[in-house]
């Protein structure tokens, strides 16, 4: 084998072997993926260190850490990673989309509204493996962590390409049981006799917005529970426990069966909550990205 090729071949076996040390966060668990022993990707290791000259891991008994150089190393390792892949899965297949898909959501939006359409993208796309992780922290998807993130709300500047899927409002909503013992607050200022039910992220202070005769204002609200998302609040407002504002999403199937009643509609700020799939654009975008993007643009 011509000596250039052989080191090509070895750096990519690196780039594989250093990526997979970091998912599995041990040289054990590790070795055990790549059926190697422990002492072996530890070595394996310590060549890669000594060829770039720097430190990209600090071991202790309990964790491995990663420098700042280890880190700009896993990020190139899973961008180039994803490349062979995508090309190998393209000439294997005259670029069908086939392959693994990696999708970050929000934990409410994503079990109520993005699981339940996997089910048809499956049937419509049978090659193409859904690996999708819903949670309310934001994924990198620059540095390879996921290859298309759902992200509410306003984007932050970046390379990253955006495609708009919808949009939501908010409502302020309680149950009836909870309105009966409690009474129905008939303005916003009557919320501060209220228990109300709030998010645990975003604000250092607890406010609502609303709107009265054209004016925008904001009301500090408190209460005894708060959650990360708002499904969670939507349960417990249905509960009885208090009053919610939440994404519509996220209760409306509560409030279709009347478990939860929308409240001081007519002070509604109308506040949308643009919902936009984010993923690495240009001309060689994967097959299953750009099917999938595609498929919940036109079902969300």
């Amino acid at each position: 084998m011509d000596a250039k090729v052989a080191a090509g071949a070895d750096r990519a076996r690196a780039l594989a072997l250093f990526a997979a040390v970091v998912q599995e966060g041990s040289f054990s668990a590790a070795g055990r993926v790549l059926d190697l022993s422990p002492s072996a990707v530890a070595r394996a290791i310590d060549r890669i260190e000594a060829r770039l000259g720097v430190r990209l891991l600090l071991r202790s008994t309990r964790v491995l850490t990663l420098t700042t150089e280890g880190q700009a190393y896993l990020q190139a390792a899973r961008r180039i990673l994803a490349d062979l892949d995508d090309v190998e899965q393209q000439i294997a297949d005259q670029g069908a989309p086939r392959g693994r898909l990696r999708v970050s959501a929000a934990l409410s939006h994503g079990r109520l509204c993005v699981v339940p359409l996997l089910g048809r993208f499956a049937a419509l796309y049978p090659h193409i493996l859904v690996d999708i992780a819903l949670t309310d922290a934001l994924s990198d998807v620059a540095a390879g962590e996921a290859d298309v993130a759902i992200r509410f709300g306003p984007l932050a500047d970046s390379t990253l390409t955006a495609r708009k899927l919808g949009e939501t409002r908010r409502v302020v909503v309680a149950s009836p049981d909870y309105l009966a013992r409690r009474g129905t607050p008939a303005v916003p200022e009557d919320l501060h006799r209220h228990n109300c039910l709030n998010f645990s992220f975003r604000r250092a202070e607890p406010v609502w917005p609303f709107r009265r005769d054209g004016r925008d204002f904001s009301l500090s609200v408190t209460g005894g529970v708060e959650a990360n998302n708002g499904e969670t609040l939507g349960q417990l407002a249905a509960q009885g426990l208090g009053i919610g504002r939440v994404g519509v999403f996220s209760v409306a199937r509560e409030i279709e069966r009347g478990e939860l009643v929308p409240l001081l509609e007519a002070f509604n700020p109308g506040d949308i909550e643009t919902i936009h799939a984010v993923f690495v654009g240009g001309p060689n975008v994967p097959a299953r990205v750009r099917v999938f993007v595609d498929f919940l643009a036109a079902n969300l």
